[in-house]
């Protein structure tokens, strides 16, 4: 990879890692639904005007915007808002890397390497040790009920990976590419008014016109931040990179997005892990790279750091 090309996958796995302690200081003014609906609204205008429309069905783009915008991102920021540290979000929602294969299994019956499977039962194990679940739960500062919404947002995710995969087929079915920023931005119409509606569930008019029109700085800034650096120039710059070079080349470097988020929180939050949570976060890492790269690889790197 290009010198200037690496440090631009970089800047994007750091702007992506700050994206969960951005995330927790806007719901400091906005209410979770209120911010995550902005964050939409920014990232769809006025760039919709710019950006052509992917060549694909609308039940596609559609399916998108539902899946990550309001799946994914709704259960993210709620469970925040209820008490999820940015640090640990930013390792449990990667969790989607074990959950894309197995629904890949299910939905697409494509198989899955025993190297998947191992990697998934580690990483279990780490988000059982993160949870409290094991290990001794009185350690454990993560309400259930964020933790829970946080992997229910990982599944969301794991879920619009298979609805890219679907739109991919059709695109390559008509010869074409599916222009992935383009995606990115038509399907940012979808999130806002179901966003929105939730909102109105949770909190009264009154309460979200009030946060509204009394936005402060680090809310706007919060917005802006997800809406621009985190959306449109992190996906935007992403796939462009997994459009020059192989995927085995630029995908594993998003490993370092929850390292990155783990450093930024407690830097900036000045969040801190209890010991469990350290070893779990660890093993969720572990069973990441097992999945990427497989078993044996992984194992032959530790033996080589023992000799």
């Amino acid at each position: 990879m290009k010198r200037r090309d690496l440090i631009l996958a970089l800047l994007v796995v750091m702007l992506w890692g700050g994206n969960f302690t951005v995330i927790k200081l806007g719901l400091s003014g906005v209410p979770p639904m209120l911010l995550a609906a902005l964050r939409y609204v920014f990232a769809v205008f006025p760039a919709i005007f710019f950006v052509k429309k992917p060549s694909i069905q609308w039940k596609y783009i559609i399916a998108y915007g539902m899946a990550v915008g309001v799946g994914q991102f709704s259960c993210l920021f709620y469970a925040m808002d209820i008490g999820m540290p940015a640090g640990i979000s930013s390792i449990v929602l990667q969790s989607q890397a074990f959950l894309t294969p197995l629904f890949a299994a299910i939905l697409l019956k494509e198989s899955i390497k025993g190297s998947q499977i191992i990697g998934l039962t580690v990483a279990g194990i780490g988000l059982c040790l993160i949870g409290g679940i094991i290990g001794d739960s009185g350690l454990s500062s993560v309400p259930f009920g964020a933790f829970l919404l946080t992997l229910i947002a990982a599944s969301f995710w794991a879920i619009s990976n298979i609805i890219l995969r679907y739109a991919k087929n059709e695109a390559e079915a008509q010869e074409k590419t599916l222009d992935m920023m383009g995606m990115v931005v038509w399907s940012s119409l979808v999130p806002p008014i179901p966003l929105i509606g939730i909102a109105l569930l949770l909190d009264s008019p009154e309460i979200l016109m009030n946060s509204f029109s009394n936005i402060n700085f680090i809310s706007v800034f919060s917005v802006l931040y997800l809406a621009l650096c985190a959306t449109l120039f992190g996906y935007g710059v992403w796939s462009s990179l997994m459009g020059k070079y192989p995927a085995a080349k630029v995908a594993p470097l998003s490993l370092l997005v929850p390292i990155t988020g783990l450093i930024v929180s407690q830097i900036v939050l000045k969040e801190q892990l209890t010991s469990m949570q350290w070893i779990g976060g660890i093993v969720i890492i572990l069973g990441l790279l097992i999945t990427n790269f497989g078993f044996v690889p992984i194992m032959t790197i530790f033996k080589s750091k023992d000799v």
